[in-house]
């Protein structure tokens, strides 16, 4: 103690009342103090914002906002509010130049009355998935698996070309959530309930869905048969049952099927086993059958490669299908945009020349090629320090410094040329796959032909 007083000579001890009534009022004078300090000093940065802006308030002191402390962003779109609410209800005057406009306190507390109002709708909006009460441990282990739009990090603008589907999926998915009321007249404009995105691999279908997800404010549940499946019999029905239980009570959510075709196949295939046979059955009962309401906001996406291998009642309850196809040369254009955004490039690069000799390309074929591009500048830094190490050991000088980030050059058109000799189209548009995938879209697909001769492979 003699050691903390010479430290501390000018120290002010506190004693706590020891009597019971005498400690709760001295916690309420604690409790008035803080108000206090609250107080002034949201008067303070309110002052201070007005004063940058060119306005006033002559009795700002009579605002007392005591139950939180302002932020900067708080105090923002409070004065904001306030002017809103001032211009609506005073006369307009012009003002004597350099005079600035006075706001009345009561402005100012119409505005506080609006923040706070934007503050509880934001917080019940954002209902935290860890407040979902869960019936069963069905729905309790499916819940650890369902990712918030805020955690997803996939927005339309990181997609690189697909206009019309995003259009389409706007549409479809958004609108009715930001105008509800232009959806809300007759029975024919509720909300989808089920897309199919289908197309070659590597066109972006996934990175659709979590764009969809992210858009729509939705919850995301990616739903693969390890987590729907059991080795108890009964079990896989009452997962299924649990997705879409779970789903409406955490909507707006998002059910996300990746290759649906091996969940949601042909039921008559000889092979298939009776259990996953009945895991269907129960999939399309609780999608579409007597469980179901309109009012649900449960968007069920789909992706696959091979559409044709879908059930007939699959194919029924989803009513919208848009084919992700092979980008063309101003698309993939569009795409390396996207991907190089963010990548130091020389001026000889020319993302013409390389959508241009890309031709079959998808969008995950242009990420690898962009990938083993940038690998180009890393490997000459790592040949270099190699050589300078075997020279300084040579001579007996001191080893040098490794490289870092900033001595990495520009990617250039030989690094390029480069990934194009390594990295091929994963895709053939020739192939037979590829075939069926037009032909089933122009039976199927949105804005087909619907062509009345039927295919092979549909028999």
């Amino acid at each position: 103690m003699k050691q903390l007083s010479r430290l501390f000579p000018n120290k002010v001890t506190i004693q706590l009342p020891q009597d019971e009534a005498q400690l709760s009022e001295w916690k309420q004078q604690l409790d008035r103090d803080v108000e206090t300090l609250k107080a002034k000093s949201n008067v303070l940065s309110i002052r201070s914002f007005l004063n940058r802006c060119g306005l006033d308030c002559n009795d700002l002191e009579t605002v007392s906002i005591k139950d939180q402390a302002l932020t900067n962003e708080n105090v923002d779109k409070l004065v904001g509010f306030a002017l809103s609410h001032h211009v609506e209800n005073s006369r307009f005057e012009a003002l004597p130049k350099d005079a600035k406009l006075i706001l009345s306190s009561e402005s100012l507390m119409n505005g506080l009355s609006m923040l706070q109002n934007f503050q509880n709708d934001n917080k019940s909006s954002k209902k935290s998935l860890k407040d979902v009460v869960t019936e069963n441990e069905f729905e309790k282990r499916l819940l650890a698996d369902v990712i918030p739009p805020n955690d997803i990090g996939v927005t339309f603008d990181d997609i690189g070309a697909l206009e019309n589907v995003k259009e389409t999926l706007k549409e479809l998915v958004m609108l009715p959530l930001q105008r509800p009321e232009l959806f809300c007249k007759g029975q024919l404009t509720k909300p989808c309930k089920g897309i199919l995105l289908f197309g070659p691999p590597g066109t972006g279908k996934t990175m659709l869905a979590k764009a969809v997800a992210t858009e729509a404010g939705a919850n995301f549940i990616n739903i693969s048969m390890s987590s729907i499946t059991s080795k108890w019999f009964g079990e896989g029905e009452k997962y299924v049952k649990a997705v879409f239980t779970l789903a409406s009570k955490i909507a707006p959510s998002v059910i996300f099927v990746d290759e649906v075709d091996s969940m949601l196949g042909r039921r008559e295939n000889p092979g298939e086993h009776e259990a996953m046979r009945k895991m269907k059955n129960e999939f399309m009962v609780n999608w579409d059958g007597l469980r179901t309401k309109d009012k649900e906001r449960v968007l069920v996406l789909a992706a696959t490669n091979r559409p044709f291998d879908l059930d007939e009642a699959v194919i029924r309850r989803l009513p919208r299908r848009l084919m992700v196809n092979l980008p063309d040369a101003s698309n993939r254009e569009k795409i390396l945009r996207v991907i190089l955004s963010k990548e130091e490039l020389s001026q000889d690069v020319d993302l013409d020349v390389l959508a241009n000799m890309t031709d079959g390309y998808s969008g995950s074929d242009l990420k690898n090629l962009c990938v083993t591009a940038a690998h180009c500048p890393i490997r000459e830094i790592l040949e270099k320090e190699k050589k300078e190490m075997i020279s300084a050991i040579a001579e007996g000088r001191p080893l040098p410094m490794p490289y870092g980030s900033g001595d990495i050059r520009p990617l250039n058109l030989e690094d390029f040329k480069y990934a194009h000799d390594q990295v091929c189209a994963s895709v053939s548009s020739e192939s037979t796959n590829m075939n069926e995938l037009i032909q089933w879209n122009e039976l199927y697909g949105e804005g087909g032909s619907r062509k009345k001769n039927s295919l092979s492979y549909f028999m």
